[in-house]
């Protein structure tokens, strides 16, 4: 975005103040001129087949432009129908996750590491991109040194990566629709987060973003289970175990927690599906944060604003999660 806005309306002069995104006299564009580049861009970037290109030229010209001007409504669209083409594929398709959907039992999650290798083969570069980043080293180390003493160094290591790749799955999704976002910056006893930079447009990209730390975070705990099934060490075990109760407590639908993201593209029916759901798994693996997460679900399935058109991708995704995530605790090793 241009850092400085003109000092003056070239069609009447009038002084135009910072921040300003129209004249308002004679309503003449300010960034008319950047708009004209950025949408050449994304045109051609659509001619090329490059939809994530396109969405990052669409959202920045949304940026430039009034919310209340014609031209908003036009890109505002584009970018809406860019967004369901660049959209990931949905946990039974391609890659990792479709091994992951197949998955009807813990058990089967030893018999598709390969799986896990694909998963750890086509995202492993993406994965490093984040460790270049000095806040994001940085403020892991000083994560794990919070945590071993806690834990010891190797668990405090392994609970730390396993929360990066957490958070990079945000950030996968977030590129994926155009977005900027900053690398994950951890906390010590809160986790870690990363900073969105531009806004979603959509209930439906809230919760494709919001359900991807935790599916990545699945994913995780799959490698660590590959990791026991091939060491028999106990400490991958209790590694995947409560990284699994850790990505669990992010489907709590509250506050900015992940599930509350992906509720909002539920519709008050969805709702009840995935209370009934939490349910079932609360009833199977007895852990009380599965009653706690079906409560709060029940909560916002019978007063909150529940979207107008089903999402079943997001209904099949906070699914798969619950039943995966839940098989996590069956696991019958130690927590730290």
């Amino acid at each position: 975005m241009d850092s400085l806005a003109a000092a003056a309306c070239p069609d009447c002069g009038s002084e135009l103040g910072p921040g300003l995104l129209a004249c308002p006299r004679c309503a003449r564009l300010v960034h008319a001129e950047t708009l004209k580049d950025l949408a050449a861009q994304a045109e051609r970037a659509q001619r090329e087949g490059d939809a994530v290109a396109a969405l990052t030229a669409w959202r920045r010209a949304l940026e430039l432009l009034p919310p209340d001007a014609r031209q908003h409504a036009v890109v505002l669209a584009k970018v809406q129908a860019l967004s369901e083409r660049a959209e990931a594929p949905a946990p039974t398709r391609g890659g990792w996750a479709k091994g992951a959907a197949g998955l009807g039992a813990l058990g089967l999650l030893l018999w598709k590491f390969k799986a896990v290798a694909a998963f750890v083969l086509t995202k492993g570069k993406f994965l490093l991109l984040g460790l270049t980043k000095a806040s994001t080293f940085f403020s892991m180390i000083l994560a794990v040194g919070a945590y071993w003493a806690l834990w010891g160094w190797r668990f405090a290591l392994g609970f730390v990566l396993c929360l990066y790749v957490h958070e990079m799955g945000h950030v996968w999704m977030l590129r994926r629709y155009g977005l900027a976002a900053s690398a994950p910056l951890f906390i010590p006893g809160l986790g870690a987060f990363i900073r969105l930079r531009q806004t979603l447009t959509t209930p439906r990209e809230d919760a494709r973003m919001g359900l991807a730390g935790p599916l990545w975070g699945m994913a995780a705990s799959a490698a660590c289970l590959g990791v026991y099934a091939l060491t028999d060490f106990p400490f991958w075990a209790a590694l995947a175990r409560f990284n699994a109760w850790v990505n669990l407590f992010n489907l709590l639908p509250l506050w900015q927690l992940d599930g509350s993201r992906g509720f909002r593209a539920l519709t008050r029916g969805q709702r009840w599906i995935a209370t009934g759901l939490l349910l079932g798994a609360y009833l199977w693996v007895g852990d009380g944060l599965l009653l706690l997460i079906a409560l709060t679900a029940g909560v916002r399935a019978w007063g909150g604003d529940a979207a107008p058109q089903a999402d079943r991708i997001a209904l099949l995704q906070y699914g798969l999660l619950v039943v995966v995530l839940s098989a996590g605790l069956k696991l019958p090793v130690p927590l730290p």
